[in-house]
């Protein structure tokens, strides 16, 4: 199986597929309460084979050409994960998603890996949208959408239940030319910052 890598630290991007169904339910065991605050794997995922039906679900979208999930690993330890909840090429429009346990918040490991789908989306896969929504109460996720260039097209007032409760939404969006102009201003900056480094390492 192929492994894609999001950085230095050692951080991997790859399918998750049925027959890792007892790794997932561990995973989504840790982070059940965390994950549980805005998105509803944790209900829908509670013992082996729930956990295996959403890994098939997922495997059959793929085989749809319909969606993707995809593993968040460190150190070879699943810790969390982005998929295409939607996929639509032949509308160009994709929906793009995302949780972590707690032991993995606060790396930068969600948008690393979702830069990662997303180029491929728009530059593999022709997708000229790619949509982010979100609970409004969920700041990092919504911080996220940002780092992503990502652009806030407006709110979905109690456009969902959830444990009891309706929800406002955000829906946030990146168009193919905005993923490209912002993709090249990181890289630029990128290599400024490098660039501005470069006579302190030859003092060293």
């Amino acid at each position: 199986m192929f492994a894609i890598s999001l950085g230095d630290d050692g951080a991997e991007l790859s399918p998750l597929e049925p027959w890792q169904a007892e790794e997932f339910l561990s995973h989504v065991d840790r982070g059940r309460a965390f994950i549980g605050q805005y998105n509803g794997l944790p209900d829908a995922v509670t013992d082996l084979d729930s956990s295996r039906a959403l890994l098939q679900a997922y495997a059959e979208k793929t085989a749809a050409d319909a969606g993707r999930l995809y593993g968040i690993r460190t150190d070879g330890k699943l810790v969390g994960a982005v998929l295409f909840r939607r996929f639509d090429v032949a509308q160009g429009v994709a929906e793009a998603g995302c949780w972590l346990e707690p032991s993995a918040v606060g790396k930068g490991l969600v948008t690393r890996a979702v830069r990662a789908i997303i180029d491929w989306a728009v530059e593999e896969r022709g997708i000229h949208r790619v949509e982010w929504v979100v609970s409004v109460g969920n700041e990092p996720s919504i911080a996220v959408a940002r780092r992503l260039g990502m652009t806030k097209d407006g709110v979905l007032r109690e456009s969902y239940l959830y444990r009891g409760k309706r929800h406002d939404e955000e829906v946030w969006s990146v168009l193919a030319p905005e993923w490209r102009a912002h993709r090249a201003d990181r890289a630029d900056r990128v290599d400024r910052a490098d660039r501005a480094l470069r006579p302190h390492r030859a003092e060293g």
